[in-house]
């Protein structure tokens, strides 16, 4: 008989009166519906429990049941191509059941127990295993191989092995037996804490990166694979379609996707469009590679709050494969007011702007989970975090922004001037850094040579020049500017437009590999040093504007084709051809 019921209900914040035999951080189910909720508060006199479902119609009364396990996903086959609430609610298996909304308490099991997959077993009676070894594998989708991994904290000597073949989810394909005797079944699947992180060997550095093809972030703002970086910007500023870019075109094995708080309207958009998407390095849909978790801005607030614990938990599952894994987090500012809200039910004492004072340790446990590492199979994988941050009234000085980049080390600062200009990627070149470069300025050399690395400096150096220069402009205009002055703006011009400014509608211009970005900086760069040797022999600059290299620079993007590097060759040629007519 449960003896514990409903004291109290604000919100979604349910409390028990007296003692329990509750544990804290607990999964329970809450009322005649079984809501699921989690034990955050335990006394001798209440426990208190966040629901994350709607709590409408709740009485005090009602029944609370411990499920003796803290709140954990499932993971197993099945995860990629689906789409999930933030506890792990399959919303196509809840749509095909329910209709279009989700029932309270809806019991639909996360992973579809009936389909059958072809799985191929790789160890033997009599091998002993530890926790992380691989003992089978089976094609997830077309792209993906799914690899069953010995639960971390198991090991033992295998006893029974079943033939290769095909098997449901919770189907026993192989024994082991611990150092106790005790014997241990192992399926298709396992459960795993959200909020624990899941075993590794070690880190290791971040020592490659994260290539996106677009053109701001790989050249002057790398991000590391095993890396974190944040996107904060004000509404309209374009952090869902950055992330929508780099979801598309990172060459991470496995996106994962959180729409934490969002419109609905823009994660439909988001299922679209992935859908229909051609992954470019397998030709089958961007789908096959991809998990979307859906926690959208009229879904129960405390669900949210799970979203990105389970999103993260999805993203260390496929690392522990040896795959790399970029998670999209969209967005954390409103994970943080949905700890806000429950704080100030609660009655917590709030901190600044009202958000809990712990709101820095929440992010530091999500950001850390991110990082490249060895695995406990020995393979090496990789967990990407780029997590956007939306700043009421683009303030960066709020304390969500000001937290997050304590936890980051890639900051990709959106600007609303450069938006409403059409300038997209609205990352303001000024305000954004990345601190990166140490660890994966030897990887560039290697793969593209030292030139890389100078090139761009100096178009950052250029950039900054001109910023100091446009102070100036503001001011007295240009015409009072001495011509090698007057150079460096134009060229600048040359970088924001031609280089800076990427067409994610254009079929070249959506994804730059690296080598066509040398090329660009390398030929924006033998302009202005040829252009400087005019300059020198005081030649009015009004000759060089005239020639039209500045206007042929800026649509190069469009005019070459990512596969056909020699055609730079021409416009060096051009260059150096039509200077030599104004010198000699």
């Amino acid at each position: 008989m449960n003896n514990n019921v409903i004291f109290g209900i604000n919100g979604p914040v349910i409390t028990v009166k007296g003692p329990t035999d509750f544990k804290m951080m607990e999964m329970v189910h809450v009322g005649r519906e079984n809501l699921v909720g989690e034990i955050i508060g335990v006394t001798d006199e209440y426990t208190t429990i966040q629901v994350y479902e709607e709590t409408t119609g709740l009485r005090p009364g009602d029944p609370v049941t411990g499920t003796g396990n803290p709140m954990n996903v499932l993971l197993g086959p099945g995860i990629l191509d689906n789409i999930f609430d933030g506890i792990e609610r399959p919303l196509k298996a809840i749509e095909e059941e329910n209709g279009a909304f989700i029932n309270r308490g809806s019991q639909v099991n996360a992973l579809d127990e009936t389909k059958e997959w072809d799985v191929t077993l790789k160890v033997k009676e009599g091998d002993i295993v530890k926790g992380g070894q691989i003992y089978a594998t089976l094609p997830e989708t077309q792209i993906i191989e799914h690899r069953l991994m010995v639960p971390p904290l198991l090991s033992g000597e295998v006893v029974e092995v079943k033939p290769d073949g095909e098997y449901k989810l919770f189907d026993t394909i192989v024994k082991i037996k611990d150092e106790y005797g005790t014997e241990h079944s192992l399926t298709l699947c396992q459960q795993w804490p959200i909020r624990t992180s899941r075993p590794i060997t070690q880190r290791l550095s971040t020592s490659v990166p994260l290539i996106t093809g677009q053109r701001v972030i790989d050249t002057m703002f790398p991000i590391a694979k095993g890396g974190a970086a944040a996107i904060p910007g004000g509404f309209g500023t374009g952090k869902t379609m950055t992330q929508h870019q780099l979801a598309k075109w990172c060459d991470a094995d496995i996106i994962v996707y959180v729409g934490c708080g969002e419109r609905g309207n823009e994660m439909s958009q988001v299922l679209d469009e992935f859908s229909q998407l051609i992954d470019p390095k397998s030709d089958r849909p961007m789908t096959d590679r991809t998990v979307l978790i859906a926690n959208t801005s009229n879904m129960p607030v405390a669900a949210r709050e799970a979203s990105i614990y389970t999103g993260i938990t999805l993203a260390e599952y496929y690392r522990d494969m040896g795959y790399d894994v970029a998670i999209m987090a969209d967005s954390t500012s409103r994970w943080a007011e949905a700890l806000r809200e429950i704080s100030g039910r609660l009655e917590e004492m709030p901190a600044e702007e009202g958000f809990p004072a712990y709101l820095p340790s929440r992010l530091a446990e999500f950001y850390e989970r991110a990082g490249r590492v060895e695995t406990l199979s020995g393979d090496n994988g990789s967990v990407s975090i780029i997590g956007a941050v939306s700043p009421q009234g683009s303030d960066f000085s709020e304390p969500v922004t000001q937290n997050t980049k304590r936890f980051t080390r890639c900051f990709w600062a959106l600007d609303k001037a450069l938006a409403y200009a059409r300038h997209y990627p609205a990352i303001n070149w000024m305000n954004s850094y990345s601190e990166y470069f140490n660890d994966i300025d030897p990887w560039f050399n290697e793969q593209l040579g030292e030139e890389f690395v100078e090139y761009r400096t100096r178009i950052s150096a250029l950039l900054q020049e001109e910023n100091k220069l446009m102070e100036i402009v503001k001011l007295i205009g240009s015409d009072v500017l001495p011509d090698d002055q007057k150079l460096v703006i134009e060229t600048a011009k040359v970088i924001r437009v031609g280089f800076l400014q990427q067409n994610a509608f254009h079929k070249d211009d959506t994804f730059v590999p690296l080598e066509k970005q040398m090329n660009m900086m390398k030929v924006i760069l033998k302009l202005y040093d040829r252009s400087k040797d005019v300059v020198a022999q005081e030649i009015p600059i009004s000759k060089l504007i005239a020639l039209g290299l500045f206007d042929k620079l800026t649509k190069m993007k469009y005019d070459i084709p990512n596969d056909k590097p020699e055609m730079f060759d021409a416009y060096i040629e051009e260059i150096d051809k039509k200077i030599d007519e104004i010198l000699y």
